[in-house]
């Protein structure tokens, strides 16, 4: 009786021990927000992986869901332990699911980013004159690529005539590149050495003239980065051991060029979900809540 005991509680040791959040049997899933190229995303992404592995003793598993809703979702299931997400769909994961930011991205100093507006058509010169035009947005979700140009748009009195929701940002540069929309919204960054470093670097391979061609007729008020976003429930000894990894990221070359492949960054520091309160200040001008863009 005693051994059988004895075994029984053997294997209930092993298999709380298989399932424990980040076992090789249960690995902690990292989600990476789809901004840009998968194929981008993920081989850095397998960096991010490694590294966090490394200096946790945990497994991690990478993913790029397919829009930023999945994401937000993932995280309300448990289908998503970490993410780096945009700004505007950490709101929308706190208020449904009470996901919580503890990083925010810095990028040289600043943790703040625009959107933006853009146009290849010499016709346009402002903003009063998208009345009417075909307009790209990158998704519904997205901050720099739909709720602050709304805002931008609906400040000054402006409606586009046909809308497209592209679902990325490499995206809308190129349909506006191609003439297929007549402007579009991307996020924008401050140039390097003169370098433009906003959504237009992302097809530079593709469109060698595209910073020639395509020009950024306005930008819109900045907000906070993107976060690096926990689930609700995650053992805190779990985030600590995450949160210290991510910290260290950029200090290896190779993790600071995969960090600024993946979001133009250069490293993360503390958040706290207060931080984002601008962000909910832009939805309120708008006279929306965070679900009411995703309806």
């Amino acid at each position: 009786m005693k051994c059988f005991i004895l075994l029984i509680s053997v294997f209930a040791i092993a298999c709380t021990s298989k399932n424990e959040i980040g076992s090789k049997e249960n690995p902690i899933q990292f989600a990476l927000v789809p901004g840009q190229d998968a194929v981008v995303l993920l081989e850095n992404g397998k960096i991010l992986e490694k590294w966090i592995s490394e200096q946790t003793g945990l497994h991690v598993k990478v993913q790029v869901p397919v829009n930023f809703i999945a994401v937000v979702e993932a995280l309300g299931s448990k289908r998503v332990d970490v993410a780096v997400l945009n700004t505007f769909g950490y709101i929308l994961a706190h208020d449904k699911y009470q996901a919580e930011a503890y990083l925010i991205g810095v990028n040289k100093d600043r943790s703040e980013y625009w959107g933006q507006i853009i146009t290849k058509d010499p016709k346009i010169k402002s903003i009063q004159d998208l009345q009417g035009k075909k307009f790209a947005f990158v998704d519904p979700a997205s901050t720099s690529g739909y709720v602050l140009p709304a805002k931008l748009l609906k400040d000054e009195k402006v409606k586009p005539g046909e809308i497209i929701f592209a679902g990325k940002h490499d995206s809308v540069v190129t349909m506006v590149y191609q003439g297929r929309v007549d402007a579009g919204a991307v996020y924008y960054a401050p140039p390097e050495d003169g370098v433009p470093q906003d959504a237009r670097k992302l097809v530079l391979s593709q469109y060698p003239d595209v910073f020639e061609k395509v020009r950024t007729l306005k930008m819109t008020e900045s907000i906070p980065s993107d976060p690096v976003v926990f689930r609700k429930d995650l053992p805190n000894e779990v985030r600590t051991k995450v949160i210290t990894a991510l910290k260290s990221f950029s200090s290896t070359p190779e993790g600071a060029r995969a960090l600024k492949e993946l979001y133009l960054l250069t490293g993360f520091k503390d958040c706290t979900d207060k931080t984002y309160d601008p962000v909910r200040k832009v939805l309120l001008d708008l006279g929306k809540e965070a679900q009411d863009f995703v309806k």
